[in-house]
């Protein structure tokens, strides 16, 4: 059986956001990962999915399973076409929340990860990218 290597969820609604969770779960699985690592990417995409479902109006989550120097991990995009961030520092900030989610917010979310970046501007919608390396 062929595994598709790349692929894209909407990030429309609550539903969404429960499908986003169910593919990084089962794509975490494919790929081996240890329970403590599945759950700290499932954790990582739920709260960007639902940061993307909130405070960018909606949007998606790319993912793929990339290879670097023999090692396999999980690439995760989420992206929306929202109001973008106004101070990154603060968005930053470790406890700062906007009073939904988690409350583990991006700081929370890149601790989860191996990899973590976010592109945003005002007016010019977000992207996130995460990965998780085996």
């Amino acid at each position: 059986m062929s595994v598709e290597r790349t692929g894209t969820l909407p990030l429309e609604n609550e539903q969404h956001i429960v499908a986003s969770r169910q593919t990084v779960r089962s794509l975490c699985q494919l790929l081996k990962f240890s329970l403590v690592e599945q759950t700290k990417m499932i954790t990582a995409a739920s709260e960007l999915s639902r940061n993307t479902l909130i405070h960018g109006g909606g949007g998606r989550m790319r993912w793929e399973i990339v290879e670097l120097g023999g090692k396999q991990g999980l690439t995760l995009h989420f992206e929306d076409e929202g109001p973008g961030i106004a101070d990154m520092s603060l968005a930053m900030t470790d406890g700062w929340t906007s009073g939904r989610g988690m409350g583990l917010g991006l700081p929370g979310s890149k601790r989860l990860v191996s990899n973590f970046e976010v592109d945003s501007a005002p007016g010019q919608g977000t992207r996130v990218r995460i990965t998780k390396w085996k």
